[in-house]
């Protein structure tokens, strides 16, 4: 994302958040650039720039936050699934 400013960058980044329902890690992934920076763009500077935004984004990482201890139990069984084949 380089030669864009840090206020389009944020807007930018919270609009796929909320398009997709990505998580911060996975939208780290997507535009190459850390879960750090995503996260303090879309919860610090956002709020700054356009606190509706800010809100809308904040509900879809407070349900993605809900939600990650199923994601990670579905990881963790299908990790081990080889184990309990049987045949």
């Amino acid at each position: 994302m380089k030669g864009v400013s840090i206020e389009e960058r944020a807007i930018h980044l919270a609009q796929y958040i909320i398009d997709s329902k990505d998580t911060v890690r996975g939208t780290a992934k997507k535009f190459g650039i850390s879960k750090s920076t995503v996260h303090k763009d879309v919860s610090d500077r956002l709020l700054e720039i356009s606190p509706t935004l800010a809100i809308e984004v904040r509900k879809v990482l407070d349900e993605n936050k809900a939600e990650r201890h199923i994601r990670g139990g579905m990881a963790t069984k299908l990790k081990y699934s080889h184990l309990h084949k049987t045949g």
